[in-house]
């Protein structure tokens, strides 16, 4: 087989398990902000963290089932999942880990969403590309589906007034703070874009054939 193919089809059945796990977990629980199963399940696909996951397993299943997809669109797609999970990653494990305690599979699920996915996802970004996918057009592209989540979320948490990370909690922190917080995921993400875009420049001139 194809490594390239079965990294990406490895990636995919990873965050498939994942979010499998997470759902069942999350359809178990009858108390809380959300007590009725379309609520909470609604809910869930609320998530960054969620989000990004699907992101990473439609693209990395599509990559495992033909690896070059030379659209702009998929272009977009694939870069926006390295991004996100990648922000997910750093975020989780740098300002949400230990909020919660979790055990069996919610931890389970935890584990695969918030650090199995970004390490294979990533690993396998650097390691297999596609390469020369990333431009200006495409890093454009690719901030829409930021920028329309948390849109969503802070329309969304003014109307129910709930909001999915703390960071982003309008009614404790305010809307400076909220504002100063997402200001600064955006540098991160924005960052992680730059150094994509340099990374796929300088590999995709070392796989380049010597003519």
């Amino acid at each position: 087989m194809d490594v390239r193919r079965g990294w990406f089809g490895v990636t995919a059945l990873v965050v498939l398990v994942g979010l499998v796990v997470q759902i069942v977990v999350t359809a178990g629980i009858s108390t809380g902000r959300f007590p009725g199963l379309g609520s909470r399940l609604f809910n869930l696909f609320c998530y960054f963290t969620i989000q990004s996951n699907v992101l990473v397993l439609v693209t990395s299943a599509l990559l495992a089932v033909r690896p070059d997809r030379p659209s702009t669109l998929f272009r977009t797609l694939r870069l926006d999942g390295v991004l996100a999970i990648a922000v997910t990653g750093l975020v989780f494990h740098t300002v949400l880990k230990g909020l919660h305690e979790l055990t069996g599979a919610a931890a389970f699920a935890d584990f695969l969403l918030h650090t199995t996915s970004p390490v294979l996802c990533v690993v396998g970004w650097l390691a297999f590309g596609p390469r020369g996918a990333i431009t200006g057009r495409v890093i454009g592209w690719s901030v829409v589906f930021p920028l329309a989540w948390l849109a969503f979320t802070l329309v969304r948490g003014a109307i129910i007034d709930w909001y999915p990370y703390p960071f982003v909690d309008v009614t404790e922190l305010g809307y400076g703070r909220v504002l100063l917080n997402c200001t600064a995921v955006a540098v991160l993400f924005l960052g992680l874009a730059a150094g994509a875009l340099w990374v796929d420049r300088l590999m995709s001139r070392k796989q380049a054939p010597v003519a």
